[in-house]
């Protein structure tokens, strides 16, 4: 969502602390730049993972079907298990280590279908990204990189969860180090369906990956007419981008919907303050959109507005870049264009985000270098 940008985070830490001393916090803070970078150089990924799921809800059987009912709703017997899954449907919130342990549960354990936990988590999570949510569970389930896998172990639960965590030993055996193994089961295909691992080297994919990227330029044109501004789930600080030198006449706040009612109520929630502090920014009324399709919602409010030009931050591979050609055509009806600008940042990182995450953050580190060089990054107290 970007209520924090990953460059407010970078340029506060680097204005503290030399970054040597905090290599490992930004690590932390790249690895989510990273897992977009790489699936906007992968889009098919997306769309497999999208395809594979609906095709399993009709064709893997209602024993697994009802079995994945009971897992998710904290009904599957390991205690410890049945917490987690309980604190997300509640909370929208999950620790990091608990996410690990429960996704491998569902894969290793519960030899469930991938595809439906990484649904699970992304109905629910306050924090849900296509990137993150769907690469890291490929990678839990070792189809992401090949030959690594995680494990959820008993030994690792013990070593790091809080005491009252365990108090419930209930299932707990079947988590112990020996008896988890990584042995997928194999699952009803669609038709035509396209191998788990990707050729990172691809030529095609990084053809495909410039011209994406060709379509959503960094720096803004000149725009003649009135334009309005859209903010959506994605990116909701636009103020702060490469929008922010843009005159609207309308802002509109509205996202996808779905999800978890408590995901719904923090997506308003974010949206109503990401609509204010544009109102503020740029002295214009706004509009926050309510339920409905998407593409109805922000081609109405472009024809009430008489809008020539509709400005947004583009959205990385995800649901709401899946309904940018409805929303394309729907504007085109009216005679308004779609204007998608990347940030400066992604557009700049991106490309490098092609192999393991190690190879991007060495690119990342001399990325910074050089712009510390340039005095456009601070270098530490």
């Amino acid at each position: 969502m970007r209520l924090i940008t990953e460059d407010e985070i970078l340029t506060e830490t680097l204005t503290r602390y030399p970054a040597a001393q905090v290599e490992k916090w930004l690590q932390e803070v790249f690895w989510r730049r990273y897992w977009k970078g790489w699936l906007e150089q992968h889009p098919g990924v997306w769309s497999l993972y999208r395809r594979r799921l609906e095709w399993l809800r009709g064709n893997i059987g209602a024993e697994v079907l009802a079995r994945a009912d009971a897992v998710v709703a904290g009904r599957s017997g390991v205690a410890v298990m049945d917490r987690f899954a309980r604190e997300l449907a509640e909370t929208g919130y999950l620790h990091n280590h608990a996410r690990m342990w429960w996704a491998s549960f569902w894969v290793h354990v519960e030899k469930l279908p991938w595809e439906l936990g990484a649904e699970f988590f992304f109905r629910h999570l306050l924090d849900a990204d296509a990137a993150s949510n769907t690469l890291s569970w490929r990678w839990v389930a070792g189809l992401q990189t090949r030959n690594k896998t995680y494990l959820v172990r008993r030994s690792n639960l013990e070593r790091h969860c809080a005491p009252e965590w365990l108090a419930d030993a209930a299932g707990l055996e079947r988590l112990n180090d020996e008896v988890v193994s990584a042995v997928l089961p194999e699952f009803p295909k669609p038709p035509e369906d396209q191998p788990d691992f990707i050729d990172w080297g691809a030529q095609e994919q990084a053809a495909n990956h410039a011209e994406r990227f060709a379509s959503h330029p960094s720096k803004p044109p000149e725009i003649e007419g009135r334009c309005g501004l859209w903010i959506h789930g994605e990116d909701v600080t636009p103020e702060l981008g490469n929008l922010g030198a843009i005159h609207p006449v309308s802002v509109l706040a509205g996202s996808s919907g779905g999800g978890s009612a408590v995901q719904s109520s923090f997506r308003q929630a974010v949206l109503t303050d990401a609509l204010r502090r544009a109102e503020a920014r740029f002295g214009v009324p706004g509009v926050l959109s309510g339920d409905g399709p998407l593409t109805l919602r922000v081609a109405d409010w472009a024809r009430a507005n008489q809008l020539v030009t509709v400005c947004a931050m583009a959205p990385a591979v995800g649901p709401i870049a899946d309904e940018l050609p409805a929303l394309r055509a729907a504007l085109k009806e009216s005679g308004t264009e779609l204007l998608l600008l990347r940030r400066h940042t992604d557009f700049e990182l991106w490309p490098h985000a092609r192999a393991g995450f190690f190879p991007f953050w060495d690119s990342v580190r001399l990325w910074m270098r050089a712009k510390q060089k340039r005095g456009e990054l601070p270098k530490g107290a």
